[in-house]
C-alpha cells in the first residue's frame, strides 16, 4: 500500500505539491490523473524517495522507500523508458539490476519472456524502439516480483497490441492482490484499465475515487449516433449547440445534446438514423471540467 500524507515539495518559490494526501490500496489498478505541471511525476518522484519532501510522508507497506536496501523486492517502477545506457544489451540491463537487489539470474529471463523481449534481449538498447524501451522499463519492474508497482505512462511508444498487453497485466498484477499505481494522460485508456482514480491540479488533491464515482461528476454524458450522412448530421447539430467528434467506424459522438434533441434534429433535417445511444458519463469530460482551473497552460493562452 501506497500512503502519501500531507506531501508538499517546493523548489525556491515553486510549489510542485501541497499538502497532498491519499493512499493507493492493493487489489485495484489506481490511475493518477492530472494536467500537465499537475505534480503527478514529482509526487512519484517523493513516493520513490529520489526527491525529500519539503513537509509531510510518502510510504510504502509503512516505510519510506529509501530505507529498504533491497528496493525492487518492494517496489517496481518506471518513470523514464529512455533513461538507461543505451550500450549495453537489454539483458545486461536487467542483470545488472538484478545483481544489485540480490535476485537470482533466472529471474532475468522469465521476465524478458514475460514482456516479449525474449529474441531481442542481446541487442543494444540504444537500437530498441520506444515501445520495446517501455518493455524492458516493465520487465526492470516485474524483476523482484514486488507487491507495489509504479507506472508513469507507460503506454508511450505501444501499438495497439502492446497496449492490450499492458491493459491485461495491469489487472493481472491487481487481481493477484498488488498495488498498482498509474501515471496516464490517455484518458480512455484509463476508463478500460483503472478501478479507482487519483486525480491532482497544480499539486493539490482533485480527486481519490473510484473511475465511474468520478466519470459521473461530470455534468455532459456524451450520445453516440450513427447516421446516413454522418457529415450533415453533424452540421446539424453542431448548429444546434452540440460539440461532435468521430466515434470509429463512422460513428458520431456529441456532447452537449441529449439522445432526444439529437433524435428530433435529424428527423426534422430528413436524416436517417442507424443508431442512437445514450451514452454514460465520460470521463474525459468529467476530467476537462474538473480541473479546467487547474490548467496552468492553455491552447491559445500567449502567457
Amino acid at each position: 500500500m501506497i500512503e502519501v500524507h500531507q506531501l508538499t515539495k517546493r523548489y525556491g518559490r515553486t510549489t510542485a505539491v501541497r499538502d497532498l494526501s491519499f493512499t493507493v490500496r492493493p487489489g485495484h489498478v489506481t490511475g493518477f490523473l492530472g494536467p500537465n505541471g499537475a505534480g503527478k511525476s514529482t509526487t512519484l518522484r517523493l513516493i520513490l524517495g529520489l526527491n525529500e519532501p519539503t513537509a509531510g510522508t510518502a510510504t510504502v507497506g509503512g516505510r519510506r522507500f529509501r530505507d529498504r536496501p533491497r528496493g525492487l523486492r518492494h517496489v517496481g517502477a518506471l518513470l523514464d523508458a529512455g533513461d538507461v545506457h543505451g550500450g549495453r544489451s537489454g539483458r545486461a540491463h536487467l542483470r545488472a539490476l538484478a545483481r544489485s537487489n540480490a535476485l537470482p539470474p533466472g529471474r532475468v529471463e522469465e521476465v524478458l519472456a514475460e514482456v516479449g523481449l525474449a529474441k531481442a534481449a542481446g541487442r543494444r538498447i540504444g537500437g530498441y524502439s520506444l515501445g520495446m524501451k517501455q518493455r524492458l522499463g516493465i520487465a526492470g519492474a516485474l524483476l523482484g516480483d514486488p507487491p507495489v508497482l509504479v507506472f508513469d505512462e507507460p503506454l508511450n511508444g505501444l501499438d495497439p497490441e502492446g497496449v492490450h498487453w499492458v491493459r491485461n497485466l495491469f489487472r493481472r498484477l491487481a487481481a493477484e492482490g498488488r498495488t498498482v499505481f498509474v501515471s496516464s494522460h490517455l484518458m480512455s485508456e484509463m476508463a478500460h484499465t483503472a478501478d479507482r482514480l487519483v486525480v491532482i491540479g497544480r499539486g493539490e488533491l482533485i480527486a481519490a475515487e473510484s473511475v465511474a464515482e468520478f466519470a459521473a461528476r461530470g455534468t455532459r454524458s456524451g450520445v453516440t449516433v450513427r447516421a446516413s450522412e454522418p457529415d450533415r448530421l453533424a452540421g446539424v447539430l453542431a448548429a444546434a449547440g452540440g460539440t461532435v467528434s468521430p466515434d470509429g467506424d463512422g460513428a458520431l459522438s456529441v456532447t452537449g445534446l441529449d439522445a432526444a434533441a439529437v433524435g428530433a434534429l435529424a428527423l426534422e433535417h430528413g436524416v436517417l438514423l442507424q443508431e442512437l445511444t445514450a451514452g454514460s458519463a465520460s470521463l474525459e469530460q468529467a476530467f476537462m471540467e474538473l480541473t479546467a482551473d487547474r490548467v496552468d497552460h492553455l491552447a491559445g493562452d500567449p502567457r
